[in-house]
């Protein structure tokens, strides 16, 4: 829980606040703009909420929050917000919210689909998450993008029994249980909806995940920078080899899609044109730094 003896002085004052114990992953940003903004490190409640769907979206925030930092003065009913995870964003795709300190507050995503439901990366392991995903299908495939992200993968393996699919580049001590380990550079058909798309940079074995020649997974890989207004990475945080991120990005120009959904930064959708000029902007962006 937030302890309001350390509430930011930065936040207005009234009900919703950030303590000191924020780790600035923006997901609150993200989820509730109008309420939260950044504030040199941390993030801040710059409006408090006025209308009910205001609130709901600042609740919202509060239960993603991976280090418990947001909280409120007066004790809140959070059944509807609990209940808005995982949130709906587009087609059969679901983010999952209630992120993880482990993964430093990155997204995760439901897709929900007949052949079985599909978990990129790991959320935190709560059960009011558990039971909606279990209400919604249950899990049968965790694909992971990269070693930072997999926070509690070992939990939802325990409880759905759902295959985990990994790069070998990037299995460590906590992976090593991971039922299919990838090898090799070359993209991967896992099904006839699902191509798996070695991008090693980021990480030695980051992979992204196509979906439907239309949505893709990102990890750690690629985001929209709203800033820039243009899909971006970062080589401040580029842990294995910027070159070879370069060159992973460039390979993605080989395919098609319209959403980038992240671990950490902004989710874009754009048309397979826009989108492939904004990807190779990015590109050029990138040789420069």
């Amino acid at each position: 829980m937030a302890n309001v003896s350390k509430r930011l002085p930065e936040n207005v004052p009234g009900d919703f606040f950030v303590d000191s114990s924020c780790i600035d992953c923006d997901q609150c940003r993200q989820i509730t703009p109008s309420v939260f903004r950044a504030y040199s490190d941390k993030s801040v409640v710059h409006h408090q909420p006025e209308t009910p769907e205001e609130a709901l979206r600042a609740e919202m925030a509060l239960l993603a929050c991976p280090t418990a930092s947001i909280g409120t003065v007066e004790k809140r009913d959070l059944t509807r917000a609990i209940a808005s995870f995982p949130e709906w964003i587009a087609e059969t795709i679901y983010f999952c919210g209630f992120t993880s300190e482990d993964s430093y507050g990155a997204s995760s995503y439901l897709i929900v689909r007949p052949e079985g439901n599909v978990l990129v990366d790991s959320p935190r392991f709560t059960t009011p998450l558990v039971r909606r995903m279990e209400a919604m299908g249950g899990v049968s495939l965790m694909f992971l993008t990269h070693g930072d992200d997999v926070a509690d993968h070992e939990e939802f393996r325990k409880h759905f029994g759902c295959e985990r699919l990994m790069h070998r580049g990037d299995i460590g001590p906590s992976t090593a249980s991971v039922e299919r380990k990838l090898e090799g550079p070359e993209a991967l058909q896992v099904s006839a909806d699902l191509l798996v798309i070695p991008t090693p940079g980021h990480t030695r074995g980051h992979q992204v995940l196509l979906y439907q020649e239309k949505i893709l997974f990102t990890g750690d890989h690629l985001w929209w920078n709203e800033a820039r207004k243009g899909l971006s990475a970062s080589k401040e945080v580029c842990w294995y080899s910027w070159e070879e991120q370069i060159r992973s990005m460039e390979r993605l120009l080989a395919f098609r899609f319209e959403w980038v959904l992240p671990g950490h930064g902004h989710r874009h959708h754009a048309s397979v044109e826009e989108m492939h000029h904004s990807l190779e902007q990015c590109i050029a962006w990138m040789k420069r730094q």
